[in-house]
């Protein structure tokens, strides 16, 4: 019984094979069983370090690679042969550069429990500050703020109140060019742009004269002696 149900079940792993491998060369029935066997019976060697005559490359040699002259590669046929290499163990310690190198690496990638927290105090100090700084000039705006907002309306006043002074001027300007022309006279052209200037300059004229007799009376009231008294 037993026998019967292990070569049907055989038969059908050996179909089952035969299904996979339709798009390649059929082989027989018996010959697809027996590779199977052979794979499943297939027990391969370990692998045999040999100490007895391990590779040793000779670094005089120059048909030695350059990458098997280096310490590294002594320190890997050390660790595989051991003192069947030859290599002298002293040879493989680094040297007072490179452990000055190593302990610089330590001690930057890893540095001790004492300097991670004077690092982390030095860094919260730091936030800290730059935050009681911002807060500062937060509180200090915020203090100016009324005084700005104060200032911001009284540009937007000033500005306003200026364009409707000029508004005004051009519209008295543009009044008077019509009365002296006796017709619209285009405010881009050279009359009106004349007129304006002629204007201006009278202004300028009148201006100066009444500051200068503001500036008389002002010196005739400081010089004119007081009233004697009776």
């Amino acid at each position: 019984m037993a026998a019967f149900m292990l070569s049907r079940r055989t038969a059908v792993l050996c179909r089952t094979l035969k299904g996979i491998s339709a798009s390649k060369t059929v082989l027989p029935a018996n010959s697809q069983c027996g590779l199977l066997l052979q794979t499943a019976s297939y027990n391969p060697r370990p692998l045999r370090l040999n100490i007895r005559d391990p590779y040793i490359p000779d670094k005089d040699s120059e048909k030695t690679p350059e990458w098997q002259k280096t310490a590294k590669y002594d320190r890997k046929l050390f660790g595989r042969y051991g003192s069947a290499s030859g290599i002298d163990p002293a040879s493989l310690w680094p040297s007072h550069k490179e452990l000055d190198k190593i302990i610089a690496e330590e001690n930057e990638w890893h540095p001790p429990l004492e300097v991670m927290l004077k690092n982390i105090a030095i860094k919260e100090k730091a936030e800290t500050e730059k935050r009681l700084a911002k807060e500062k000039l937060i509180a200090a705006n915020m203090a100016k703020m009324p005084k700005m907002v104060a200032d911001w309306r009284r540009q937007k006043r000033e500005a306003k109140l200026k364009l409707k002074e000029e508004k005004a001027r051009r519209t008295k300007l543009l009044a008077e060019a019509r009365e002296r022309f006796g017709y619209a006279v285009d405010p881009r052209s050279p009359k009106f742009l004349e007129m304006v200037a002629e204007i201006e300059k009278e202004e300028k004229k009148k201006k100066k004269l009444l500051k200068r007799r503001l500036k008389e009376e002002q010196a005739a009231g400081v010089v004119q002696p007081p009233p004697t008294s009776s």
